[in-house]
C-alpha cells in the first residue's frame, strides 16, 4: 500500500482481489507466495524434544537449552496447527483506540468490514500469534495492497523464530506514517500472508482499510 501502508480494503461490493503480475494477470495463491517469498530450501530440522534430549550429560549445554528453549511444553492437542495467528491490531496514539481484527473466526467477514485510518497519523501493526508444538523458523508477515484492482504496495515484516509455549507471542512493527492528501484517500484491499522459512501458509486473508481525513469518515 502507499508508503508501506499495510492494508487490504475490501470495499463492498467490490469483488475479491487476487495478486496480479505486472501485466495484470491474476496469480493463483502458490504463485503469489513464490513472488513474495523466493524459493528457499530450509535445512533439516529436529523436533523440540529431540533437541532437548541431545547430550543430556552435558550440564552446560543443558543449562543453555533451558535458557534458550525453556521447559518442555505440556501435552497439547495434536489437532491444533503448530502456528495460530489470532489477531492483527493497528495501533496509533492519535487514534480513539486500537483497531483490532480477530483472525480466529470466519475470515470472510473481514472482507465486508472497513477499518478506518486517519491520514498523516503515526501507527504500528501488532501481530499476535501462538506456537503450539514445535520450533518455527523465519516467521514473516507479508501484505500486498491493492487499489481499484491494481497493486500499489508490497510489504514484508520479518517476525523471527519462536518455540512453543502456552502464552501468546506479540510482534510489533516499526513506527510508520499514514500518507496524506487527496490522492491517497479512499479504499484499499490487502491480501496478507503469515508464512515461514519452509513456506508454510499458516494463515492468509483479505481485509479492508479506508484512509480518511478523520477517524469517523
Amino acid at each position: 500500500m502507499p508508503g508501506q501502508l499495510l492494508a487490504t480494503v475490501h470495499a463492498p461490493p467490490q469483488p475479491p482481489v487476487l495478486l496480479t503480475d505486472k501485466e495484470g494477470r491474476q496469480l493463483p495463491p502458490d504463485e503469489a507466495l513464490d513472488e513474495a517469498v523466493p524459493e528457499y530450501r530450509a535445512p533439516g530440522r529436529k523436533s523440540l524434544r529431540e533437541i532437548q534430549q541431545l547430550d543430556p550429560e552435558d550440564e552446560s549445554l543443558a543449562k543453555y537449552k533451558q535458557a534458550l528453549l525453556g521447559p518442555l511444553p505440556p501435552v497439547v492437542d495434536l489437532s491444533l496447527p503448530n502456528v495460530q495467528v489470532t489477531r492483527l491490531t493497528l495501533m496509533s496514539e492519535q487514534a480513539p483506540g486500537p483497531i483490532t481484527m480477530d483472525l480466529t473466526g470466519e475470515l470472510a467477514v473481514l472482507r465486508n468490514q472497513v477499518f478506518v485510518l486517519k491520514e498523516g497519523v503515526d501507527y504500528r501493526v501488532k501481530i499476535t500469534f501462538k506456537v503450539n508444538k514445535e520450533i518455527v523458523s523465519g516467521l514473516k508477515c507479508l501484505h500486498h495492497t491493492y487499489r481499484q484492482g491494481l497493486r500499489v504496495d508490497k510489504a514484508v515484516h520479518m517476525v523471527g523464530s519462536y518455540g512453543p509455549r502456552a502464552q501468546e507471542y506479540e510482534f510489533v512493527t516499526p513506527l510508520e506514517e499514514v500518507p496524506r492528501g487527496a490522492l491517497v484517500r479512499g479504499a484499499y484491499v490487502v491480501t496478507s500472508f503469515f508464512t515461514d522459512d519452509d513456506r508454510t501458509d499458516h494463515l492468509s486473508w483479505e481485509w479492508g482499510l479506508h484512509i480518511c481525513q478523520d477517524w469517523k469518515s
